[in-house]
């Protein structure tokens, strides 16, 4: 069992994640720019995090969404989805983030699209 690495889409709030490393600084979590990824489109993040293996954190309900159904429709396979709305407190997103990190491992996440809160 592996565990989970996340990978922050161009568009999450910088807040969850440095919120999410000061609480657990032993969780991996890494943004889309820090490949310089941030100007590729949904469908290219989906297929870098899933070969680099990491379970991707988004705020794109619309269009990352729909970027992973098409995918998995395609039977490719997809490390995980975590859809985070906007509207969801910063406080509430980390500790979901955290929690998950905790308890699960990455093959919970093979392709599912999840939305937070659980």
């Amino acid at each position: 069992m592996t565990t989970i690495r996340f990978l922050a889409d161009h568009d999450l709030n910088e807040h969850i994640v440095e919120g999410v490393r000061r609480r657990e600084p032993a969780i991996e979590f890494l943004r889309v720019r820090d490949f310089r990824l941030q100007m590729q489109s949904d469908s290219e993040i989906l297929e870098f995090a899933n070969q680099e293996r990491f379970v991707l954190v988004s705020h794109d309900v619309n269009t990352m969404t729909s970027a992973a159904a098409l995918r998995l429709e395609e039977s490719k396979s997809l490390c995980g989805l975590l859809m985070i709305p906007q509207s969801l407190a910063t406080g509430s997103a980390i500790d979901s983030l955290v929690l998950i990190w905790m308890v699960t491992e990455m093959e919970d996440w093979v392709d599912k699209v999840v939305f937070l809160p659980l």
